[in-house]
């Protein structure tokens, strides 16, 4: 093992150890419980290992739900066992959570859209439209990502239109702004685009998580979401598309093209097999039975199935196709919702919420502290891992704070949270997309942190706006707002 991962490891390592020996009054909260305490390490291990990276972020995600089972769980070591514990079935369900198979069946129809070639042939489709003036071109490419950032995996759709994209930069002046725009284009709408439904990104996915019914009641036992596909994105689309409207205008503003016309080869064939149009007819039916839920009665994560379900049974996906799959996305989420739990059921969550003055702040302050905190971390870190992190926390301190209704309740808090850490673009480290766009060389570090960071703050901005215009409107009272 490299020094500088040794090193690494041992720092992190270090500082969950120091949380565990601690005495237990020295962290200020009253009737902090043994559980708690290592609950507590467990977050500072997870917090070290998923910001330094000794070991790939998922497998930290693994490490917690380990880590649980041995020293937290009512079957771990007999001689090491809190008084307290969690219930390691509870724990262990996290591998199969609803929310888990709700992003299976989005990747079930990523990968079956790339393999038969929907994705490439749908994408020049819609960019013909464009017609040749690259600021509009630009434009279509920034649509057309964003709309498959919605229901694909935003790695995906990134590595994807990077390829649709090629052609597009053969036809620009190497010495033309407007190449870099481009470039910066294709990222920065996968991680706006990603926003606009459960399953565009995983901290979506962590945010439904929390947006159960026991969100606006502690005493509520009942799992099922309490946002339908079809209200996030009644919420989520309107903010995405606003936006991505401004980061299309900041980059022709930043990268302005000196040329006023584009030539670009846009050819495609639709493949006409029987399995192709099982891909194309489940992947539209899949799409229809999201926003259609309030008619139907059934759960997005059900729905999601269908795919899972159809592609297998007809060999539209393979044993190959499932080994390519990005499982450890999944782990990653696991391992969140594990730790996640265990600050939630520890009552260590509600300890920390407790031992720090929000309720004599006002709403506003709080929205703004929460979603300051999610954009700033989320730009050091994984996207995912940052909404693992707070969101429970977050979702602790919307049930304990009545005066939340002054800016839409829990839901409103936990949907800006989560949009914030979508916002966070101003590295190559931020997200994935941001890291491939980078490694094709086109972009230089300070043009993607200067345009990343506008765009993120605008966003912050747009959104507080929104919030207070659904307010208005009467959106969150659908959830007891």
């Amino acid at each position: 093992m490299p020094v500088g991962r040794i090193v690494k490891t041992v720092i992190a390592l270090l500082a969950a150890a120091i949380v565990l020996m601690l005495p237990a009054d020295t962290f200020g909260i009253v009737g902090l419980t043994v559980l708690q305490q290592r609950v507590m390490a467990l977050f500072v291990f997870a917090m070290f290992f998923w910001v330094l990276e000794p070991i790939p972020i998922f497998a930290t995600s693994v490490m917690i739900i380990v880590l649980e089972l041995l020293f937290m769980s009512n079957k771990s070591i007999k001689w090491l066992k809190p008084p307290d514990t969690l219930h390691y079935e509870a724990v262990m369900h996290n591998f199969a959570d609803p929310i888990i198979m709700l992003f299976l069946g989005g990747f079930f129809i990523g990968a079956a859209a790339t393999k038969y070639r929907m994705d490439i042939n749908l994408g020049r489709v819609l960019l013909k439209p464009f017609g040749t003036n690259p600021k509009w071109v630009m434009l279509g490419m920034m649509i057309v990502t964003a709309i498959f950032s919605m229901f694909m995996s935003n790695t995906a759709t990134t590595a994807m239109m990077l390829a649709v994209l090629m052609p597009v930069l053969r036809s620009i002046a190497p010495e033309d702004p407007a190449r870099v725009g481009f470039a910066l284009s294709i990222p920065f709408a996968a991680n706006v685009g990603g926003i606009g439904t459960p399953i565009g990104t995983p901290p979506n996915a962590v945010a439904m998580k929390y947006l159960t019914p026991q969100l606006l009641d502690s005493a509520s036992t009942v799992k099922t979401p309490l946002i339908t596909f079809g209200q996030w994105m009644l919420f989520a689309v309107p903010y995405m598309l606003v936006l991505l409207v401004i980061t299309w205008l900041l980059l022709l503003f930043m990268f302005k093209p000196k040329a006023d016309k584009m030539t670009v080869n846009f050819e495609g064939k639709w493949l006409r097999s029987g399995r192709a149009w099982v891909v194309y007819v489940t992947s539209a039916l899949t799409i229809l039975l999201w926003l259609l839920g309030s008619f139907h009665g059934m759960s997005s994560t059900v729905v999601a199935m269908i795919p899972v379900g159809v592609f297998c049974a007809t060999g539209v996906i393979d044993s190959n196709d499932l080994k390519q799959m990005s499982w450890e996305v999944l782990w990653l989420m696991s391992g969140g919702f594990a730790l996640g739990m265990a600050l939630q059921d520890s009552g260590l969550a509600n300890a920390l919420v407790n031992s720090i003055p929000f309720a004599s702040m006002s709403a506003m302050v709080v929205l703004a502290l929460v979603c300051i905190l999610t954009f700033v971390m989320a730009n050091f870190m994984s996207h995912t891992a940052t909404s693992n992190l707070i969101l429970p926390v977050v979702a602790t301190l919307a049930t304990a704070l009545p005066t939340l209704g002054d800016v839409g309740g829990p839901v409103a808090l936990l949907l800006a949270c989560t949009f914030c850490a979508s916002l966070s673009m101003t590295f190559p480290i931020s997200t994935p997309p941001n890291a491939m766009a980078y490694a094709t060389g086109w972009i230089e570090n300070r043009d993607m942190a200067k345009s990343g960071l506008i765009t993120g703050v605008i966003g912050l901005l747009l959104l507080g706006g929104m919030l207070m215009m659904l307010k208005t409107m009467g959106y969150f009272a659908t959830f007891g707002a």
